[in-house]
Parts: structure tokens; C-alpha cells; sequence
């Protein structure tokens, strides 16, 4: 069948905001759609199946008003705007842009970068209890701290519990130097920056020091009911069946539990004890609670990282540690 063409001007628009330095936009668009897209001018030539046409002339059609309003298109905008499968319609950059979670202490708007962040911000609207899967760098553990000091700061909640399993990957604890609190420090280090980040340094202190923050083992939380709060499981993919059980029955009234972990950093011995990968296929039919997968397309760190994501999974290797 016979490709059709369609021509589509943007003239009066900066060609650069479109199509990015050295039109590394267009190479993003090659991959996608190979020999659909070609620019002449100020007009984007468009030949292929009726299916191409409609999707990339509504692509380009809110690209050509977020740019018009002056914002910059950089690539991963410009990857999240080409995704158009299902999961995506309905999602536009706009509505990313109006959805701030918090304010930094800086005056930064934490918002969803990705349509997927933004699926995880509304289940955790929505739902007491979410889980998170995906791989690093896709901002799981920062919106959900993100997520519980909006809560804490509209006065929704009294408590924050930030907690993660310390499963020891080569170094024991016991040989680490300092206090407790000073072993435990580099397990909880992703949960401190990202408060530093939206809190400050001496607001998160002193909310420790009272109690309004609480930074512990997983262990810790055996016996415990907690009320009011947000509760926080970071690096789930380490917790035993049991363990996960344990944490999910602490909830009290008024509290929400998040859950987050990434499947292929398991640094349980068998990985396949793992009390996430349990929790998948036990609760995946239990009503008020959600699961939302991450992928790398939602890695918001350098660009690479994405790719050596990618790069891993096609390895099948699902098992080596890894920093998240």
C-alpha cells in the first residue's frame, strides 16, 4: 500500500527548541518511526501508514504549543511526549507541569518527570498501600518521601517512618566504624538526601530528634502499630516473605505504606526469597492497594543510564548488586 504524506509548518518557531542541539530530536524520532519524519525548511514532512500520520501529527501538535509557551524540550521531555502507546493518552507534559507533589527548600517544584511518576504520585493519592518496582534512578524512593512531606507539611499526618531491610552485601555491619547510627547511615543515605533536599538539613534534624521523622532498620518496626503516618520501605527487594508480612500489618489508622524495590538488585541468597517478588503474586488481587512498574524509560538520571539499564536486562543478568 502506498505511504501517504502529510506537511506540517512551523514557521515562527525556533527550530532549536524543536528539534534540540545538532537535531538530536530528529535521531530520537528516526528510531521510532525510520524514514517517516523529514524537515525541509520550516515544514516537517510526514509519509507513512494512516496510524504514523494521526500519532506523529498530534505529537508534533502539542510540542509546537509547549514550545510556543517557551518552555525547552530537552531529550527526555522529547522521549516522553513520542511515547503514545496507551498507558500514555490522556498525559500530556501540561499535566506534568501543574502536578507539583512539594516545594523544596530551595523553592524547587518537585514534580513527576515521567507519565509512570505520574501514575505512582496518583496511586499514592488514591491508595493506602503502593509498591514501586523498577530500577534505579527512577525516583521511587524520592517521591515517596517527596509524597510523604506534602502529607506532613498540610498536616495530614504526624509521623514519617523512612525504613529499609540492612542486608549486608559483602561488609558487615559489625566491622563498619562508629555508633550505630553511624553504621546504619550509608543504608540510609537515599532517604536523608532526599529529605536534606525538601526539608533542609536542621528541619530534618530536629524532626528526628522529636520523632516527627523516623530513620530505622526494618527489625525495628516488629511489635510496632503505626498511627498517622507515612511509612516508607525502601530497597524491598531485600526483605524475606515474613519480613514483608511484618511490614505490611504495622499499619494503623490514618497511615499509608509505600513500598519500593527493584527486582533485579536482589541481594538475598536465593534471590527468589525475596518478600517483593512474594508480595506480587500474593496480593496482586487484594483490593485497595496498588502496584505500579517503572521501567527505564522513567530513569531520570543521565541519559547512559537508561541504556546500561537496557543493556543489563537484555544480559539477563538479574541478579549482580548494583548502586541504586
Amino acid at each position: 500500500m502506498k505511504a501517504k504524506r502529510r506537511v506540517l509548518s512551523f514557521a515562527g518557531i525556533d527550530p532549536l527548541r524543536l528539534f534540540g542541539q545538532r537535531e538530536g530530536h530528529l535521531e530520537i524520532l528516526e528510531e521510532k518511526y525510520p524514514g517517516v519524519v523529514v524537515v525541509r525548511g520550516d515544514e516537517i514532512i510526514l509519509k507513512g501508514s494512516d496510524d504514523d500520520l494521526k500519532c506523529l501529527t498530534d505529537f508534533f501538535g502539542e510540542l509546537f504549543e509547549i514550545v510556543k509557551k517557551g518552555r525547552v524540550i530537552t531529550e527526555q521531555d522529547f522521549r516522553r511526549l513520542l511515547r503514545v502507546d496507551g498507558s500514555n493518552r490522556g498525559v500530556s507534559l501540561d499535566d506534568l507541569d501543574k502536578e507539583v507533589v512539594v516545594v523544596t527548600k530551595g523553592g524547587r517544584a518537585i514534580r513527576p518527570k515521567t507519565f509512570n511518576q505520574n501514575r505512582y504520585h496518583e496511586a499514592i493519592a488514591k491508595y493506602d498501600i503502593v509498591f514501586a518496582i523498577g530500577p534505579a534512578g527512577t525516583g521511587k524512593t524520592y517521591l515517596a518521601v517527596a509524597n510523604a512531606v506534602a502529607a506532613l507539611k498540610r498536616k495530614e499526618i504526624d509521623r514519617i517512618f523512612l525504613v529499609r531491610p540492612v542486608v549486608e552485601a559483602g561488609e558487615s555491619l559489625g566491622f563498619l566504624p562508629g555508633d550505630f547510627q553511624a553504621k546504619l547511615d550509608p543504608y540510609m543515605r537515599p532517604v536523608l538526601d532526599a529529605l536534606y533536599d525538601m526539608l533542609g538539613p536542621e528541619r530534618t534534624t530536629k524532626y528526628q530528634e522529636n520523632g516527627t521523622i523516623e530513620i530505622a532498620p526494618l527489625a525495628y518496626m516488629r511489635g510496632r502499630t503505626l498511627n498517622n503516618a507515612y511509612v516508607i520501605l525502601d530497597e524491598a527487594q531485600n526483605t524475606t516473605k515474613m519480613q514483608m508480612k511484618m511490614f505490611l500489618t504495622r499499619l494503623g489508622s490514618n497511615a499509608k505504606a509505600i513500598i519500593n524495590g527493584d527486582i533485579t538488585q536482589i541481594d538475598l541468597d536465593p534471590p527468589s526469597r525475596s518478600g517483593l517478588v512474594e508480595a506480587q503474586k500474593i496480593l496482586s488481587d487484594v483490593d485497595g492497594l496498588e502496584f505500579i512498574h517503572l521501567t527505564a524509560e522513567d530513569v531520570v538520571r543521565h541519559r547512559l543510564v537508561q541504556k546500561i539499564i537496557d543493556a543489563f536486562a537484555r544480559n539477563g543478568n538479574n541478579t549482580e548488586n548494583a548502586e541504586t
